[in-house]
């Protein structure tokens, strides 16, 4: 795969832009997509798929030229560089949102979710609609959410029945207010770390142990040193696929309608692979020997999210948000 810079990307964009001004067209070159997974990860292969269905439609004017693996950078990095019109499609998980579009922190509330089916429905209907069109005003183009599974904890010392199994452990989270404040609610002291750490944290005794979905658990092989998997499910915040506000407008309106489209045809194929990828993942740990337990009672979880809860949904736009995606529990599969 072609090697890009973050100053080829500027400079080219730039260049593209001015061209467009002075009225020579459209930019004619792939759609520039960035994703921080392997080349193989189900939301890569889903960009790859609306890549072709774009390029079928609009009989070749329209690619996208992927460039995975975080050879861009971090999420963080890629998604400046979106919004200031130097990559026009990126991958990025929810949190690097959550500063300037505060929408985008429902999603990812602990226990917002009852079940996959849940937070699928929300996703598809009114709530993740108005989550993507919170994106626009901040230089971004919501296309549509993949899945990144139910997050759950594991550790080194014991199977978590109960909240008060989480009592003084050290549990490792990503760099997020809001993580930070779920377990410690639950009882646990959180330890912000880099994933790349963990693995090692885990071994030397410096984090007891981290929370992740099944095929993150798995592929980071921190079952190998954290053997108790305790299902809790706490939190199912999606990804997002993004594109720069800027090349968007470049586009026709039939363009526009086209890109959408092909975007939102992706969200399926990507959850059949995910969907795949998690039984692989679940039936490699468990025949490793992996203690994997339900918890007791979900809803004792859930009641400790409360004050967090309280602290995150700051603003009658969240409210109304948090409402909309409640309301649709009842209606939705298990």
């Amino acid at each position: 795969m072609a090697r890009l810079t973050r100053r080829a990307l500027t400079g080219g964009l730039m260049a593209g832009s001015a061209l467009a001004a002075a009225g020579c067209g459209e930019i004619s070159r792939p759609l520039f997509s960035s994703d921080t997974h392997s080349s193989d990860y189900p939301t890569v292969e889903a960009v790859r798929m609306m890549g072709r269905l774009l390029e079928e439609r609009s009989g070749g004017r329209l690619s996208i030229r992927i460039y995975s693996g975080g050879q861009l950078g971090s999420e963080r990095d890629t998604l400046e560089l979106t919004v200031f019109g130097g990559l026009d499609l990126n991958r990025v998980n929810l949190a690097p949102l959550n500063a300037f579009a505060p929408e985008t922190v429902i999603l990812s509330l602990p226990f917002v979710f009852q079940s996959e089916g849940h937070m699928r429905a929300a996703l598809d209907g009114a709530p993740g609609q108005a989550v993507l069109d919170a994106l626009e005003p901040h230089g971004l183009i919501g296309l549509c959410f993949y899945d990144s599974g139910a997050r759950s904890f594991y550790n080194t010392r014991r199977p978590i029945r109960t909240p008060g199994d989480m009592r003084g452990l050290k549990i490792r989270v990503q760099n997020s207010d809001l993580y930070v404040s779920m377990v410690e609610a639950l009882g646990a002291n959180a330890t912000p770390m880099d994933l790349s750490e963990v693995y090692q944290g885990l071994m030397q005794g410096v984090i007891d142990g981290a929370e992740n979905n099944w095929p993150s658990y798995e592929s980071t092989r921190h079952f190998e040193t954290a053997p108790f998997y305790s299902l809790t499910g706490h939190v199912m915040a999606p990804e997002v696929l993004v594109m720069s506000a800027h090349r968007w407008r470049q586009l026709s309106a039939d363009d526009r309608a086209l890109v959408q489209a092909c975007a939102r045809e992706s969200v399926p194929f990507m959850r059949q692979l995910w969907d795949a990828r998690v039984a692989a993942a679940r039936e490699r740990i468990t025949a490793a020997g992996v203690e994997v337990n339900a918890v007791d009672d979900v809803g004792a979880f859930a009641d400790l999210m409360r004050p967090v809860w309280e602290r995150f949904v700051r603003t009658p736009a969240q409210q109304r948000l948090l409402d909309d995606i409640r309301n649709m529990a009842g209606g939705a599969d298990a």
